[in-house]
């Protein structure tokens, strides 16, 4: 926790922070791995933007509301160093590319997909 939350928050206590299972994609032959494992499981695609405040605010309010239970692999794509492999997911899946992003991708097809603050109305479970 940094300096300034120590002071505004009113606590010099740590609040913990949530992790998930995230597997970092950084190259585009994972994404056959993603097509293959998609026949049995469903697998989501987080594509972020390390340097947009937009996709940091999205982002941590997914973690924050993502079910720790639900059945899938999850996959982050840090798009400023690995912008090869969103321009191959665009080509392979027919998605535009924007940021962020969330991908699901069930029997080797992207079912659903958002972008900003929708990403955070998916009902992922509805996808399973």
């Amino acid at each position: 926790m940094g300096i300034f939350n120590k002071i505004f928050s009113g606590s010099s206590e740590s609040k913990e922070e949530k992790t998930l299972p995230w597997n970092a994609l950084t190259d585009s032959n994972q994404l056959q791995d993603i097509v293959e494992n998609s026949k049995t499981k469903t697998q989501l695609i987080f594509k972020h933007s390390t340097r947009c405040g937009i996709s940091r605010m999205v982002m941590n309010h997914f973690v924050s509301a993502y079910d720790p239970d639900l059945n899938v692999d999850l996959y982050y794509l840090d798009l400023l160093n690995y912008r090869e492999v969103s321009n191959k997911i665009r080509d392979q899946f027919g998605v535009i590319h924007e940021s962020p992003q969330l991908l699901i991708i069930k029997n080797g097809e992207v079912v659903t997909h958002a972008s900003h603050g929708a990403i955070n109305d998916i009902d992922i479970a509805r996808y399973l």
